[in-house]
């Protein structure tokens, strides 16, 4: 099988689940083929959730942003908008209700800033990155997030200082206020 670029692609011969955990983590081992026939036995998979995580800009053009404590990271961070895709959800849907029930904003304008695997080798699910611009306050919150948060708008110079600083403590956080960054 090509991918349009000459390079062949690794094909699952083989899986077996080892671990499931309901929707939120399931654990294979495949026997993969790499290009040359050559077999690997037992790989690692991870299968998780895809997820959004959204950049909100206001149309003041303040950054709408979370401070907030994650089990995974120590102490308290900045981040943007998140959370996964139900069962059937279009990414951009998923972005969209995100961003209402987590700030209570919505957006005029929306740009896709790209879907990535969040890890090349072991799966780890895929985050899809948005940019909402032109947003405005519409209603009351309506987040479900186990971890405390506090809403806060963050002016440009802001959010780059915190990106500078390490505050953006989660990989895709950091990488999508950056490429946001990039477009306003």
């Amino acid at each position: 099988m090509g991918n349009g670029s000459g390079m062949e692609t690794w094909k699952t011969v083989e899986k077996r689940t080892v671990l499931e955990n309901g929707k939120w983590m399931t654990v294979e081992l495949r026997t993969v083929e790499l290009p040359d026939g050559t077999q690997i036995e037992n790989w690692a998979w991870i299968a998780l959730p895809h997820y959004v995580n959204v950049v909100v800009v206001t149309a003041a053009g303040d950054f709408v942003c979370f401070r907030q404590t994650k089990y995974a990271i120590d102490g308290v961070a900045l981040a943007p908008v998140g959370g996964y895709l139900e069962a059937g959800e279009d990414p951009l849907a998923a972005a969209q209700r995100e961003v209402l029930e987590e700030t209570g904003y919505t957006a005029a304008t929306w740009m896709a800033l790209g879907s990535y695997a969040v890890d090349g080798n072991r799966g780890a699910g895929v985050a899809h990155f948005y940019l909402a611009t032109g947003a405005v306050w519409a209603q009351a919150i309506h987040a479900d997030d186990l971890e405390a948060q506090e809403l806060v708008l963050l002016s440009r110079a802001e959010v780059e200082a915190g990106l500078r600083d390490g505050l953006f403590k989660v990989l895709p956080w950091a990488s999508v206020m950056a490429l946001a960054l990039l477009r306003v």
